[in-house]
């Protein structure tokens, strides 16, 4: 399943997928965000991947603080959805990155592939795994490179 190039994933679109895997958010849980959009990149379709790129709506920040989860991850450039709200208002500019990195020092993983986990998850029904992604270490560096390995 993808989602549309301009879809704002919500604080409800949360609390539902949660409910329908039978996910309880945990303090100090990683929350993984599975749009399909990488899968656009893996295919071959670029056009199609550079299109739009779904993902959180800005308003999933308080949602990540109430659960107070540590990180978030998504399989998208930015794990916030990049839209003409989002992407093209430079008033509000990534206002996701401006709410989870900058004000309440929350880490965004970006570009992962979920697409084989989804498909072992719903094979077997088991939606938590503990997720393991050391960052290289690197000096006054705000990103890195990472080699993520989600044990179930």
């Amino acid at each position: 399943d993808i989602l549309p190039g301009d879809y704002a994933i919500t604080p409800d679109d949360l609390n539902e997928a949660c409910e329908a895997q039978g996910v309880t958010v945990l303090p100090g849980d990683i929350v993984a965000v599975r749009t399909g959009q990488i899968g656009n990149l893996t295919r071959g379709s670029r056009e199609q991947f550079f299109s739009g790129q779904p993902g959180c709506h800005h308003t999933c920040a308080e949602w990540l603080h109430d659960k107070s989860a540590a990180a978030i991850c998504a399989d998208n450039v930015a794990v916030e959805v990049m839209n003409e709200e989002t992407y093209g208002n430079h008033e509000i500019f990534l206002p996701m990155h401006m709410l989870c990195l900058r004000d309440m020092g929350l880490p965004f993983g970006e570009m992962f592939d979920f697409d084989a986990l989804a498909a072992d998850c719903k094979a077997d029904g088991q939606y938590t795994f503990m997720l393991v992604a050391p960052p290289l270490s690197i000096s006054r560096a705000v990103g890195s490179p990472i080699n993520p390995i989600a044990m179930k």
